[in-house]
């Protein structure tokens, strides 16, 4: 997270050695080469779960927008997957190689670039929706956008007392009650959707739905992505693990600005990857650093 030269200046004052900012860049490209099969094999693991969690963000490199890419488990956190990229898009999800080959559920925002890939399982963040129906009601007046908000709050609620008795999914007739008032609450909605504004004089082509009517046609054909949560209780209700995988590196660019060159941003995510990951597993972050100055990277224990 900090600058080279003020990592230069604390190893003066904390060990009294006068340490250069290119030796340090020098380590971290070091510790960069000494961990590039450990972290491929943290994408391998996560690909080969049966639940990830994605997100991304965006940084600058050389003064220039590129997208990390993240993709973590409760056990894993993958910043080969958390790699950054030129691109937002399926073009990185692809070159990062993690999405092709995943085939379980995996937990993300209503971003379309991962709807690409069918293979594997979709799940909709309900943070995300929940924000989504925020705006709606208070800024677009839309009643029914602040009663589905309180509607999955309100299963959200459901799930987690449920989860604490230890069981996998709520139960059937208790399900159809809350699918059945979710499906009410939607037809609410297109109910009082206006009707479209006449075609200005001279325009063609298809006229623009409304935000709410937009949001509304997501949660109706994607329905099974947003109410997984509630029909099988080992889907989170929100992708908070991937957002909190991601917030560090909010926070280096806050401290540090800019990556300078494709090696240090390369660098940058491999340690984050191994680290991250080594932290839920419980292993003690010099202790992990020593081991990748040692030679030896501590190993990974599975986890999906």
């Amino acid at each position: 997270m900090v600058p080279e030269e003020r990592t230069s200046e604390a190893l003066s004052d904390l060990f009294g050695a006068a340490v250069s900012d290119g030796t340090i860049a020098t380590w971290g490209g070091q510790a960069s080469e000494t961990l590039a099969p450990t972290v491929a094999h943290i994408a391998d693991l996560v690909a080969a779960g049966s639940q990830q969690h994605a997100d991304e963000t965006g940084v600058r490199l050389a003064g220039k927008p590129h997208w990390p890419h993240v993709n973590s488990t409760r056990w894993l956190t993958s910043l080969t997957s958390l790699a950054w990229h030129a691109k937002r898009g399926q073009a990185a999800t692809a070159a990062i190689g993690i999405w092709p080959r995943f085939r379980g559920r995996a937990t993300h925002d209503r971003w379309a670039s991962y709807d690409a890939y069918q293979a594997c399982t979709h799940s909709w963040c309900g943070a995300h929706l929940v924000r989504d129906l925020t705006f709606l009601a208070e800024e677009h007046h839309q009643t029914w956008a602040g009663a589905l908000r309180d509607l999955l709050l309100s299963m959200h609620q459901a799930t987690e007392q449920w989860r604490a008795q230890g069981v996998r999914q709520v139960p059937l007739h208790e399900q159809a009650e809350w699918i059945a008032q979710y499906h009410d609450v939607l037809a609410h909605g297109y109910a009082a959707q206006s009707p479209p504004a006449p075609r200005p004089s001279g325009r063609r082509g298809r006229l623009k739905p409304s935000p709410a009517k937009n949001l509304l046609d997501a949660l109706l054909g994607q329905a099974e992505r947003v109410l997984a949560f509630l029909t099988d209780l080992r889907v989170p209700f929100t992708n908070n693990q991937a957002e909190r995988d991601l917030r560090m590196v909010k926070v280096q660019q806050k401290i540090s600005g800019t990556f300078r060159s494709d090696d240090g941003a390369t660098a940058y995510c491999r340690l984050r990857s191994y680290l991250s990951t080594m932290r839920k597993q419980g292993r003690g972050m010099l202790q992990a650093l020593t081991a990748v100055f040692n030679g030896c990277p501590l190993p990974v224990a599975w986890g999906s």
